[in-house]
């Protein structure tokens, strides 16, 4: 099993970035690289078992399913369904916690998964390195703005 993690400290308290990030289809709004989401069958985007088709700028499509959706928490963890990266079992938690000196938030995103050993390090770098931290400084600077 494949483990990525990465961890950011945001300039807002946890309640302005949690209504800025809670939303399942939201990614176009605070994740650099994607174009376009809707949640299919029209379920609510904070419904458990609703599932968002996205796609990216450069034109792949994701679909992701929410497994776990949690506003006293602010976390939310979601699986991909379909994906053109080669991994099986993705399963990833965004996570937020309060800094309470400065009244900052501190956000984690960690995710599972298994790839061929060949992929691994490739994987780990656009998930951790891309996806994530991509997500985490676009946040920072809407914030610090």
């Amino acid at each position: 099993m494949t483990r990525v993690f990465t961890s950011a400290v945001i300039p807002a308290p946890i309640e302005v970035v949690w209504r800025k990030i809670r939303d399942f289809n939201g990614l176009p709004d605070w994740n650099p690289g994607v174009a376009d989401s809707l949640i299919e069958d029209g379920r609510a985007s904070d419904a458990v078992g609703c599932v968002r088709n996205f796609n990216l700028e450069d034109g792949a499509n994701l679909r992701e399913q929410l497994l776990a959706f949690s506003d006293i928490d602010h976390s939310c963890t979601y699986s991909i369904l379909e994906s053109p990266m080669p991994l099986e079992n993705y399963r990833a938690t965004l996570r937020l916690l309060p800094i309470t000196d400065g009244d900052l938030t501190y956000a984690e995103w960690s995710a599972e998964f298994t790839c061929p050993a060949s992929e691994e390090v490739g994987l780990v770098e656009a998930i951790g390195g891309g996806v994530f931290q991509g997500s985490f400084d676009s946040l920072k600077a809407h914030f610090a703005g």
